[in-house]
């Protein structure tokens, strides 16, 4: 089967690869239809690595992914050939004690999709995956829209862990695929005035146009500031999504006591710092959030129902055969990209 794998520092090839079979009774063999690039994806190809996820060459990427299913173990019975699924990219054990405590993100054995030393991603044809991965979309929402789900599970996640009171004042800074997801989750979970800052401009118009109440370039200008010249007395909590030292420093700023800092984006540096007495004076709350935890069938639902639009995240199409400019085009924040899919 034709695939797309990294071959070195910001080089990818499309070549051919053996086709996967059934091998387990869960399992299901999925024809892959369109795959996202993600944010993490860039990281692998930019940089070879994520903290201590390191790549060994060639490699496959890619976790954001709607299929059709091919064939199905004897086992399953969430699925049948034919269906139209979105993938949580998540593997997990179901048996370790974080899978018993209901926490399956944080999973002791968890492999993940596009992972270094986890799972071969799915810039390809075919890829097997366990049933317990497969959510039916049906045809109440498309395979582009399926993809985007992933994203906006983990926007949903990040908004329901800093369990948002109603009208809470909250900011985020990042306005890409994640950020955006936080914004329309938020809204939907009865958010109030919602800040939203990125340096690329189509980024915040696009925020601007769905459910940001200000929008601003902390290029152009002082973003903390204006921010806090309408909310004087801080926001209840920011939503961190750059994963950049200055956005997590203009956080810390933005909230007032016990406010809650929601660490969402992925540094490309081994540590961040904060300002501590800052944080322990204010008892500001700091929440990592890890990917997202039984997020996924709840964002295909609100999707479906008309209650999160998201298609306006969806800017860029490719095939197979152009995925490094897709590639390139995403880790350049070029022609105003917020999601480029790729179609298989």
């Amino acid at each position: 089967m034709k695939a797309v794998v990294l071959t070195g520092i910001g080089r990818m090839e499309l070549t051919d690869v053996p086709e996967p079979c059934i091998k387990r009774d869960g399992d299901v063999l999925l024809k892959v239809e369109i795959v996202g690039v993600c944010g993490s994806d860039v990281h692998y190809y930019e940089t070879g690595r994520i903290g201590s996820q390191i790549v060994e060459y060639p490699f496959m990427v890619g976790h954001e992914c709607t299929a059709t299913v091919k064939a199905v173990g004897a086992a399953v019975n969430r699925v049948r050939g034919g269906d139209r699924v979105a993938v949580d990219p998540a593997i997990t054990c179901g048996s370790c004690d974080q899978c018993r405590q209901g926490r399956r993100n944080t999973c002791r054995n968890l492999k993940f999709l596009g992972c270094p030393g986890q799972v071969e991603g799915c810039l390809c044809e075919y890829i097997v995956m366990p049933e317990d991965c497969c959510f039916p979309i049906g045809h109440e929402i498309t395979l582009a829209q399926g993809v985007v789900c992933e994203p906006l599970a983990i926007g949903l996640y990040a908004v329901r862990q800093a369990n948002l009171t109603r009208d809470a004042e909250i900011a985020i800074l990042g306005a890409g695929p994640i950020g955006l997801s936080c914004l329309v989750s938020a809204k939907a979970e009865g958010a109030g005035a919602c800040y939203v800052t990125d340096k690329v401009t189509a980024r915040t118009e696009a925020a601007k146009e769905n459910g940001a109440s200000w929008v601003g370039n902390p290029d152009e200008e002082d973003v903390v500031g204006e921010i806090l010249k309408g909310r004087p007395e801080g926001l209840d909590v920011v939503f961190e999504c750059a994963g950049q030292q200055e956005t997590i420093d203009q956080a810390v700023e933005l909230l007032k006591p016990g406010g809650k800092l929601m660490l969402i984006g992925i540094p490309r540096t081994e540590r961040i710092s904060c300002a501590v007495h800052d944080l322990r004076r204010r008892e500001i709350i700091v929440i990592n959030v890890r990917r997202q935890n039984e997020c996924t069938e709840a964002s295909i639902d609100l999707v479906a129902s008309g209650k999160i639009s998201i298609d306006f995240m969806i800017t860029h199409r490719f095939k197979l055969e152009q995925t490094q400019e897709a590639f390139d085009m995403v880790a350049g924040y070029r022609d105003g990209v917020i999601k480029a899919l790729i179609e298989i």
